[in-house]
């Protein structure tokens, strides 16, 4: 992808998504950073100097449409990288609908009307659309049912968003990242009375080097799936 391109970002506030954001930034591309509300898009205009933000609550999708239309949005997309996340662990027979309704809504419906709403721009652009979906998006394991049906969603919607936007010149991309050094992966083993070791896990640079990859790959290919999975 040339340069000066502009990228819309969710989850730019830590993990792979702080490293992804820095990595545009610091090349020179204009990078549109989602906020969940004013006081955390502060904070990432401070880390980011020139950024711009865009706030909308992922949790609540059924406003967001409301949310831009208050706010300046990009006239133009060349990428919509979808990296924020929530996670909650525990086997089906305690997860309440809460639970179900949080994960599914901030992993699923939220990068689906992200995704409805920047088409127009993403189509002008010949843009990608990329999803930092997970290795729990193939596979379900116990206690994992609401995140992994998210995330399962979430291949779901990529897989059919390329078949109806090839034509359109629109590249979408789902990379599948086994356990990373994150903040979501210390709650993770909290949850899962774990010991935390950052060392064993992927680095959130190797990542991002990842999602770099397919989205500067040139215009005669297409990344759809990739999988990273930790080398230690």
């Amino acid at each position: 992808m040339a340069g000066m391109a502009t990228h819309v970002i969710t989850g730019a506030g830590s993990g792979i998504g702080e490293a992804v954001a820095h990595r545009l930034h610091a090349r020179g591309d204009d990078v549109v950073l989602h906020a969940r509300d004013a006081g955390r898009a502060k904070e990432l205009a401070a880390a980011f100097p020139g950024a711009k933000t865009l706030v909308g609550d992922l949790a609540d999708p059924d406003k967001l449409s409301w949310a831009f239309s208050h706010q300046p949005l990009p006239e133009r997309v060349d990428s919509l990288l979808h990296i924020a996340g929530v996670v909650d662990l525990g086997p089906v027979g305690d997860l309440t609908p809460k639970s179900w309704h949080h994960q599914l809504n901030v992993n699923l419906v939220a990068p689906a009307e992200l995704t409805r709403h920047f088409l127009p721009q993403l189509r002008a652009a010949r843009g990608h659309v990329l999803f930092v979906n997970s290795g729990a998006g193939l596979a379900a394991h116990a206690d994992w049912s609401a995140y992994a049906a998210s995330k399962h969603g979430l291949k779901a919607l990529a897989d059919a968003l390329r078949n109806e936007e090839h034509g359109n010149g629109v590249r979408v991309t789902s990379v599948y990242p086994g356990r990373t050094a994150s903040p979501m992966q210390v709650k993770v083993h909290q949850q899962e009375g774990k010991e935390y070791d950052a060392a064993r896990w992927i680095d959130p640079e190797s990542v991002a080097t990842t999602v770099l990859t397919a989205l500067d790959l040139p215009r005669d290919a297409e990344v759809t799936d990739l999988t990273v999975r930790p080398g230690r």
